[in-house]
């Protein structure tokens, strides 16, 4: 009896799982990734000259590297606009696996940006129903993202982690120094 008991349980489980898991399926325009600096998607807004608080809706995803050319994906961030990056795999604060990007951009060469704006953030848990903003946007082989990108700032920031405690929703207006501290030495230059 235990035993069918305990196949019931885990049947029931996956049954409700299913649903979630078909909501996290993202379109190749929803989608962050980190290899290294040179090779990684983040999103941006869709359109150009948008601010990126504004453009939750419809985004982009700009890839780079080797990862551009193995999806096809539409949008190719230029190859400089990363001016001064630093990678971190350090674990998390309760030990779980994380990939951050962390560094100075070149807002001026990216046609989805307003150099003036004060920037924004895009996340994989947040907004209604906790199904993110942009709704169903992820981060390849991790459960949560954060990606701020602030081109006034001249910095953006992006951490996929398996923990939700390594991608924090509610600091959004603080930037990236108090969401994802990191390099952010001559951003200002």
């Amino acid at each position: 009896m235990r035993f069918i008991l305990t196949i019931s349980l885990a049947f029931a489980g996956t049954i409700l799982a299913i649903p979630h898991m078909k909501n996290r399926q993202a379109a190749n325009d929803n989608i962050v990734y980190i290899t290294d600096p040179n090779t990684y998607c983040m999103i941006l807004p869709r359109y150009e000259h948008i601010d990126v608080g504004t453009s939750e809706y419809p985004v982009r995803t700009l890839a780079s590297g080797v990862f551009l050319v193995m999806t096809h994906l539409a949008g190719e961030n230029p190859q400089d606009f990363w001016s001064n990056a630093e990678m971190s795999t350090a674990p998390g604060v309760n030990g779980a696996r994380r990939v951050q990007l962390t560094g100075c951009i070149r807002p001026e060469l990216s046609s989805q940006l307003n150099p003036g704006d004060g920037g924004g953030q895009y996340d994989s848990s947040g907004g209604e129903g906790g199904l993110g903003n942009p709704q169903g946007s992820v981060c390849l082989g991790y459960n949560h993202y954060v990606e701020l990108v602030e081109p006034a700032g001249r910095r953006a920031c992006i951490r996929c982690c398996d923990d939700p405690a390594d991608c924090p929703l509610t600091m959004d207006t603080l930037g990236c120094q108090n969401v994802i501290p990191g390099n952010y030495s001559d951003c200002a230059s």
